[in-house]
């Protein structure tokens, strides 16, 4: 919880303090609750209440009664207040969310990412579906305050340049935050995916089980958002999270997939949807498309694989290797950051969920690798599928509501 100040340049920090703390206290807060969080005086606390409610970001929500004197007034945020755009570009399909101040999806929809990925037809395509889902949701654009993408690491965050997606064919520094500036006039923020969906879990939920979190993110590839002491962890540029190359045991008699590393055995190309498409087409468990195996084929040959799984047999087998990858490296995960939940989601999530949280459990729990100093839940996300472009959505809110001591910072 951030204390205000009462110096009058500060002014636009201590509108975040209060707005942040609003949107925590769950029923609401009222004027002289804020004050006594805060220590700001009951003159700011006033002033800064008036400019909220006069621009629509929070409203008054009825009266409270505590002890003798005066009904207190309740302050909420206003659902309606501001908007955040999400987008999750994912090498199979383009997710977009409109996201209320609360958190809530107000609008979406999906599109298949387009064979020819060239960046400045994927950026047309992202910024005339932004346009659609604004229309189309009755949304004034003016209460839009930004955009945020989602996007295959590694990123430089800072400048906004998606600097080698490996399964986005020519996406090399590709400066996709100006781009899409230009092309929809939105503020935009640049994450890498996995850490979105973290920012997701955090900020849609005020579980405290939540505060220190690995998120597996299951998507056409494979990475780990990572939350400590309710912080997203981003590394220096913003890359944390790449743990594909870790090494994963091999059963006897099975020969490891090569990974483009140049290794054998690691986790991001055992578990990759289609690697395990390969292999079900090599045992006979499907046919192989009369086409490519591009991103739509991988896409439809998976749910059918998913389908086999529901009974026992070579299909289910197939998923039940990628799931003992997965607990092999969740191991090395967490005993290096010493976190209590598991988030999994992502893109191909659900299709594979039953096989996974029926296995991974018990895996991890016969592990004699896994540090036992704590219980770790593993668990599914609850916000679906959606989950990176709910998470780009909420960087854009959190850097509207959350405070920030930097910025109290005074530069020359």
């Amino acid at each position: 919880m951030g204390r205000g100040t009462n110096l009058p340049a500060v002014g636009g920090y201590n509108q975040t303090v209060i707005l942040d703390l609003i949107r925590r206290s769950g029923d609401g807060a009222s004027r002289v609750e804020l004050a006594q969080q805060t220590g700001l005086s009951a003159q700011t606390i006033s002033n800064i209440s008036r400019r909220l409610l006069d621009s629509g970001m929070v409203r008054e929500a009825g009266k409270s009664i505590v002890g003798p004197g005066k009904p207190r007034t309740i302050l909420q945020l206003s659902p309606e207040g501001r908007y955040a755009v999400g987008v999750h570009l994912d090498p199979s399909v383009i997710t977009f969310v409109l996201l209320g101040l609360e958190g809530q999806v107000v609008a979406h929809s999906r599109s298949r990412t387009p064979s020819d990925v060239r960046p400045a037809d994927v950026v047309r395509r992202i910024a005339s579906a932004v346009g659609a889902l604004i229309e189309s949701s009755g949304v004034p654009r003016d209460r839009i305050i930004g955009l945020g993408i989602a996007s295959p690491g590694p990123i430089d965050r800072e400048r906004g340049v998606v600097l080698d997606a490996p399964l986005l064919v020519g996406w090399k520094r590709v400066l996709l935050r100006d781009a899409l500036l230009e092309a929809t006039g939105l503020p935009v923020l640049l994450e890498k995916d996995v850490t979105a969906a973290a920012v997701a879990e955090l900020w849609t939920t005020a579980r405290r089980d939540r505060d220190n979190l690995v998120f597996f993110y299951y998507g056409t590839g494979f990475g780990v958002g990572i939350a400590l002491n309710h912080e997203v962890v981003r590394g220096r540029s913003g890359n944390a999270g790449e743990a594909g190359h870790i090494l994963t045991h091999t059963p006897p008699g099975r020969d490891a997939p090569a990974c483009t590393c140049g290794r054998r055995g690691c986790v991001g190309t055992a578990i990759m949807p289609v690697h395990l498409v390969g292999e079900a087409i090599r045992a006979g468990v499907l046919a192989a498309p009369p086409g490519p195996l591009d991103a739509a084929a991988v896409d439809e040959l998976f749910t059918h694989l998913a389908r086999k799984a529901e009974a026992e047999g070579p299909a289910r087998q197939i998923l039940r290797e990628a799931a003992r990858a997965a607990s092999d490296a969740l191991v090395t995960v967490l005993n290096l950051l010493d976190v209590d939940t598991v988030v999994f989601g992502g893109p191909f999530w659900s299709r594979v969920s039953d096989v996974f949280l029926a296995d991974i459990p018990r895996m991890l729990a016969k592990d004699p690798a896994l540090l036992r100093v704590h219980p770790v839940t593993v668990t599914a996300s609850s916000i679906g599928e959606d989950v990176a472009a709910v998470g780009a959505a909420c960087l854009v809110l959190d850097n509207a509501l959350s405070p920030r001591p930097s910025a109290l910072l005074i530069s020359t």
